[in-house]
């Protein structure tokens, strides 16, 4: 399905619906770079909405790795397993329910990905934070204010290094009748760090 090695699927190949978030390619394009993934790791994928973050991780980690996809929405647990199956990746393991108590079960990871956590991602970090192997990595995807600020409160008290804050807007062409224009999407600010 996608036969090259590097990140950045396009948007249209995934399964998809109007209530269940993709993470845009390029922005996941980036997340995927700020995670310095390689084979072997585990990761998980918290609030993994249409599971692109999944799919582009476990193809990076191929199958010597594994990513756990945890999502609380049942809508986004049936779209990620369809888009699994479309893409042909077994390193999946598809959860549903609230992060915050199934990650105390799973193997300790070597990077996480935080994504749609309905307002617990403060809560969800600091738990991460005990599931993260030393030198792990955690990519956190922002598009509230509010959100931002309590995610360098809590990367600042677990005291994470290397934070790293990216704010990217991108914008898609899109042909009109008379020409191309460019459409602008949401702004999306991406944080990445490291545990002591």
């Amino acid at each position: 399905m996608w036969n090259f090695k590097t990140p950045g699927i396009p948007d249209d190949l995934f399964e998809r619906t109007n209530n269940i978030p993709i993470t845009k390619e390029e922005v996941r394009t980036i997340q995927i770079s700020k995670a310095r993934l390689r084979p072997g790791q585990i990761v998980y994928d918290i609030g993994c909405g249409s599971g692109s973050i999944s799919i582009e991780a476990a193809l990076q980690i191929e199958d010597s790795g594994e990513v756990f996809a945890i999502d609380y929405d049942t809508n986004a647990i049936e779209l990620t397993k369809k888009n699994i199956k479309k893409f042909g990746v077994t390193n999946v393991t598809v959860i549903f329910g609230n992060a915050k108590q199934k990650i105390s079960n799973l193997k300790e990871a070597d990077v996480i990905f935080i994504g749609g956590t309905g307002g617990d991602t403060q809560d969800i970090v600091e738990q991460c934070q005990n599931k993260l192997k030393s030198g792990g990595r955690i990519v956190i995807g922002i598009i509230l204010i509010e959100t931002l600020y309590s995610v360098l409160q809590i990367l600042d008290k677990l005291e994470f290094n290397s934070v790293d804050i990216t704010q990217v807007t991108i914008s898609k062409s899109r042909k009109t009748s008379t020409g191309t224009m460019m459409l602008a999407r949401n702004p999306v600010t991406i944080v990445s760090a490291t545990k002591s």
